[in-house]
């Protein structure tokens, strides 16, 4: 049903499924798999890639001539969605929180790479800046197209309910049942479009998101958030389905020190997957992720006999910017 929206096709599709023996055997627990979406092709790759095909077409759809969007400093949404504009000949304004830090290494180098312009925000708040500058533009007789944190508004979305769809006609020809997934949940675009396509497409596993950095709330909560986009995403695609907070699963507990903040969580995790399975994860998102289901697993939360996928989200070039907190991982 997601193309009842328009799309202008960015990505390689399907991503990959596959399966991680030495790792489920290593931790004595479920069977696992992976799906790489850190292989959709896009600037190397990641989710965002899905949301942006969506984005990008509604931006076109309305005659705009520019992208803006924000992010952290090694922002993966941002550097894919600098490709993503390059692709459709739109020009791209990226608003980066903090400072310019010597010379761009990791995601930043490829934003610049792909011709984007960059706004550093230091201590303001990178959602008002975004407003500034399209305004500054709207004057100059430019047409800009905001695109929120991550993409994760009902369009963006859409990316993910066709997402459940695909996996769940790779399950269908492979004959893998998946119990549970797995997957690292930030502006919550990613989870809400997974919990759409469950419900629409008919998968019956969990879905597990595991928060990178939002702790639980007291005003909106974040279940409550996604639910709005999975609503949203709903409308956009005229779907009669309504998502509620406790359709959302969610764990909170694997926060650590804070956004982008490497512990011996996200060091073990990508030390395991490099040396059992070839595979790498990024230092911010997947990394938290998998660390997060490696410790559920041990917990017996998800339990010996039963299949999991990792939803592999991308993020592989911040690597090349947290050097100093992997050495351990590269020397031990």
């Amino acid at each position: 049903m997601a193309n009842a929206l328009p799309l202008f096709p960015l990505g390689f599709f399907p991503t990959p499924l596959h399966e991680m023996k030495r790792l489920s055997k290593e931790l004595g627990g479920p069977r696992l798999f992976i799906k790489r979406d850190d292989h959709t092709g896009l600037a190397m790759g990641g989710n965002k890639t899905r949301k942006l095909e969506f984005l990008i077409a509604d931006a076109l759809r309305q005659g705009a001539d520019t992208i803006i969007t924000a992010g952290a400093a090694q922002s993966n949404h941002c550097r894919q969605t600098a490709a993503a504009a390059a692709c459709a000949g739109l020009r791209c304004e990226l608003v980066l929180g903090g400072e310019p830090a010597g010379i761009p290494d990791g995601n930043l180098l490829l934003d610049h790479l792909l011709g984007a312009s960059v706004h550093w925000t230091g201590v303001e708040r990178r959602g008002e800046r975004m407003e500034e500058i399209a305004s500054l533009l709207r004057a100059r007789g430019r047409k800009p197209y905001l695109i929120p944190y991550g993409g994760s508004n009902g369009v963006g979305a859409a990316g993910y309910v066709a997402a459940m769809h695909e996996l769940i006609g790779q399950m269908k020809a492979s004959g893998v049942m998946v119990d549970h997934i797995v997957v690292a949940s930030s502006s919550g675009g990613t989870q809400a479009g997974l919990v759409l396509g469950a419900k629409l497409y008919g998968f019956s596993g969990s879905i597990v998101g595991v928060s990178i950095d939002k702790g639980e709330r007291g005003t909106e909560t974040y279940e409550e958030e996604m639910a709005g986009i999975s609503n949203a995403t709903a409308r956009q695609l005229g779907l009669d389905i309504t998502c509620s907070p406790p359709d959302f699963t969610v764990r909170y507990n694997y926060l650590g020190s804070g956004y982008g903040i490497v512990s011996e969580l996200e060091r073990e995790a990508i030390h395991l997957t490099a040396h059992l399975e070839g595979l790498l994860l990024d230092p911010v998102y997947t990394g938290r992720a998998l660390g997060g289901m490696i410790n559920m697993i041990r917990r017996r939360d998800l339990h010996e006999g039963s299949t999991v996928l990792f939803w592999h989200t991308g993020g592989t070039p911040a690597l090349f910017a947290y050097g100093k907190d992997l050495v351990t991982v590269a020397t031990g």
